[in-house]
């Protein structure tokens, strides 16, 4: 999306400057939703059958980082292919937060049984799913240890704490 790439000036003493930004955010935000929205399919036809998709679920999360700049992540409905076959998962609302020494990844997905959730982690990214209701792949802020990293499910909300990996930690290599 292209106001993630945006880098307009802006002076922060002038409160109108501000807000003229924002709204300029938001009329992209507005128009990149509405173009989502037409591209998304609300039925799906499969041999002899039209199968109804919904709720169609989107939107946005805005929240300020920080150095004071504002974070924007979509969230919601996430058309997307599996073998040839379109399907349709949520995208859950997710919160990243950063200790010093761990990351705290919070996801909402209801109606899922824990033997569903299935959570992989590759150096700095986490891919979440939940069944086939939700998908998820993040990237993390810094590298992490799968081994020392931990998950807990409890009434639709997953927590996901992962053990960052410090910088100069390493491991004693015996030669042979």
């Amino acid at each position: 999306m292209s106001f993630r790439r945006r880098r307009r000036r802006f002076d922060i003493h002038d409160p109108f400057d501000i807000m003229r930004y924002f709204d300029e955010i938001f009329e992209e935000i507005e128009r990149s939703f509405l173009r989502d929205l037409e591209r998304m399919q609300f039925s799906i036809k499969e041999p002899g059958q039209i199968r109804r998709i919904g709720p169609i679920i989107y939107g946005y999360s805005i929240t300020i980082g920080p150095d004071g700049k504002p974070i924007i992540r979509e969230f919601g409905t996430v058309p997307r292919k599996i073998e040839g076959r379109p399907i349709i998962e949520r995208e859950p609302l997710v919160d990243v937060a950063e200790t010093d020494d761990e990351i705290i990844v919070t996801a909402e997905t209801p109606g899922v049984r824990k033997e569903e959730i299935r959570i992989e982690v590759r150096d700095s990214e986490l891919e979440i799913r939940a069944g086939d209701k939700f998908y998820k792949k993040i990237d993390l802020p810094a590298p992490v240890d799968p081994e020392g990293s931990k998950a807990t499910y409890n009434n639709g909300v997953l927590e996901i704490k992962l053990r960052k990996v410090r910088r100069g930690e390493g491991r004693t290599i015996k030669v042979e």
